[in-house]
């Protein structure tokens, strides 16, 4: 499964599934959104995750299940067990590591058996990272994967689009391995231990176009087992999680319920169409908070956007509406999810592309 797949499937409504092992972490990076560290300790309760996981259904299991944390990969073990179930039932497996296990660049055995067991591994890696694993030294793990034959990416993150760095990690992946390594692009945002370090995320569109939400197709797992509409970290780390974006608890419902109640819920279907601005600004009485995010986590507090949603995509014709806008954004492609979620500038490293005549691709003949 590689890259270009796992991304153009995130606008797909519970076509995936991201579940948060743990947030411990043996690194404790200054940027980091989710706050993990070494001393952190909350975990979903592994025997209710691994019966959640094992509640997918034929025909109502999610294409794909993305394991992060923290850092998922100090559960190996774990790790292994629900990929085996979700593989089991007809899902692909996705995890997504920081890479503690690198340094010397060689991957542990150990290791190496739990990654076999993925359909696709993806490393993260930032200039943090860079501080306590060497890029040498992700990147020749990064080869020893690949060479077993399991799809690989990086998740490359960066202060934003004009950041140096970004560019220099660029050319030396590009160097390195051609096009044979696809690269996901953000920027960090203003998020647990990141809040102070950059700019305040922009306020988005002013609700005059519709702007969908791809964040509110996958639901997630969250540390403690609340399973949330949303992967944004608010959602993810706040208590109590809005009433709209809250679609249960693995230890009281299974993968069906769950994907039953993203499927029908109203106003997720509206979040999916059209973002929560535009949903402001065609039923609200009051003005939106400023932000994206902020004004969905409003939508909690406003009843008559609640009940505007139920109007307007209630019964077969939000399903419809659900229907019409995956099919736009599937047609679209991910790189232009990238380009509206994550950096622009790199949106195109998503997708594999081949090499040029003369040898590896360079970013001039990889660009657009």
């Amino acid at each position: 499964m590689d890259l270009a797949e796992l991304i153009g499937l995130r606008p797909v409504p519970c076509g995936g599934l991201l579940v948060a092992l743990t947030r411990r972490c043996p690194m404790s990076c200054a940027h980091c959104s989710t706050g993990s560290s070494p001393s952190a300790s909350e975990a979903p309760d592994q025997d209710q995750l691994l019966r959640f996981i094992g509640s997918f259904g034929a025909e109502d299991r999610p294409e794909v299940v993305m394991l992060t944390g923290g850092e998922p990969l100090l559960l190996p073990g774990l790790a292994a067990r629900l990929a085996g179930l979700a593989r089991a039932k007809g899902s692909r497996v996705a995890l997504l590591s920081g890479m503690f296990f690198a340094r010397g660049g060689r991957v542990p055995d150990r290791i190496m058996r739990t990654i076999a067991a993925f359909d696709h591994f993806s490393a993260s890696l930032d200039v943090h990272h860079e501080r306590e694993v060497p890029r040498a030294d992700v990147l020749r793990a990064l080869r020893a994967v690949l060479d077993a034959g399991v799809a690989a990416s990086i998740h490359l993150t960066g202060t934003d689009a004009d950041d140096p760095y970004l560019a220099d990690v660029v050319a030396d992946v590009r160097r390195v391995f051609g096009s044979r390594l696809p690269m996901l692009v953000n920027e960090v945002r203003p998020l647990g231990r990141a809040a102070g370090l950059v700019r305040p995320t922009p306020p988005g569109p002013d609700g005059t176009r519709a702007t969908p939400c791809a964040l509110a197709a996958w639901p997630v797992v969250a540390f403690d087992g609340t399973v949330a509409a949303c992967c944004n970290q608010w959602t993810v780390d706040r208590r109590p999680v809005p009433r709209h974006l809250r679609l249960g608890h693995i230890a009281d419902d299974e993968w069906p319920a769950v994907r039953e109640r993203s499927l029908g819920s109203p106003v997720l279907r509206m979040l999916r169409a059209v973002g929560p601005q535009r949903l402001h600004a065609r039923h609200a009485t009051s003005p939106a908070p400023a932000g994206y995010c902020r004004s969905c986590h409003a939508l909690a507090d406003r009843p008559e956007i609640l009940a505007g949603a139920a109007r307007d995509a209630g019964g077969r014709v939000g399903e419809l509406l659900d229907r019409l806008t995956t099919v736009q954004q599937l047609a679209a492609g991910p790189a232009a999810l990238v380009r509206r979620t994550g950096c622009a500038r790199y949106a195109h490293l998503v997708e594999l592309r081949p090499e040029a005549p003369n040898g590896p691709a360079t970013e001039e003949t990889s660009c657009r």
